[in-house]
């Protein structure tokens, strides 16, 4: 399988055009095409820069010439969760008459769009690039070839990756920022580019308080971290 990740600028997508508007991002969830009638069914997280930035993105987006139908499906304070259909945009036409299929999930803002995208062959890729090319505006991000070693060690690991990303939820908010600041400033480093006081400082709270913040945090991962590797050892 040809695996290709794809930053696109598309002229006719809705959610493309709103980001270069707003200050805001769109993730798919889920996503479906309808063969018959053309269409892209997509359930979506939006997340803005604040409440009125929401409001006016979602207010464009459904008024939209290529938006078809539109569903808020909930909302608190700058996210919100929405169902929409659009039409099929040229880039996607392109990318299923050459025989490509999605990969992985969309990622949209300011404007452009990560797509990943796979192909059976090289030359489906190849001829694919070349006529995308004629009408849309892409930088090809990543580019791997994975054979099917690579592909059966992804299904039989899948269960593991999940844990992993069970074990990131799990943290609160508070674990889940003391963790990464304390990576980011070079606590765990050898020496120390940190030290539970200036963790403390940055956070505005006694050293006993970070150092349990991060214990806790610790913990958390690295019980999911055996698991995982129970996993992959299974």
């Amino acid at each position: 399988m040809i695996d290709i990740a794809l930053d696109m600028e598309q002229y006719d997508c809705p959610f493309i055009d709103t980001t270069a508007d707003h200050e805001m991002a769109f993730a798919a969830m889920q996503w479906e095409f309808d063969q018959n009638v053309r269409e892209l069914e997509t359930r979506m997280v939006v997340e803005a820069d604040d409440r009125d930035a929401l409001d006016a993105g979602l207010e464009e987006l459904q008024t939209h010439q290529n938006m078809n139908d539109f569903s808020l499906l909930r909302r608190q304070g700058e996210v919100a969760g929405i169902r929409t259909v659009i039409e099929e945009t040229t880039a996607m036409q392109t990318i299923r008459d050459n025989d490509g299929y999605i990969t992985g999930p969309f990622h949209i803002e300011a404007g452009s769009e990560v797509w990943h995208v796979g192909f059976d062959t090289s030359r489906d890729a190849d001829r694919t690039l070349s006529e995308l090319d004629r009408d849309n505006e892409f930088d090809v991000v990543e580019r791997e070839n994975t054979g099917l070693p690579e592909l059966q060690d992804v299904v039989q690991n899948a269960g593991a990756a999940m844990t992993l990303v069970n074990g990131c939820r799990d943290l609160s908010e508070t674990e889940r920022e003391t963790l990464e600041t304390a990576v980011s400033e070079g606590y765990f480093e050898s020496p120390r580019g940190a030290t539970l006081g200036t963790l403390a400082d940055e956070f505005g709270v006694s050293k006993p308080a970070v150092s349990k913040n991060l214990r806790r945090g610790e913990r958390k991962m690295i019980e999911r971290v055996v698991e995982a590797l129970e996993d992959i050892d299974e």
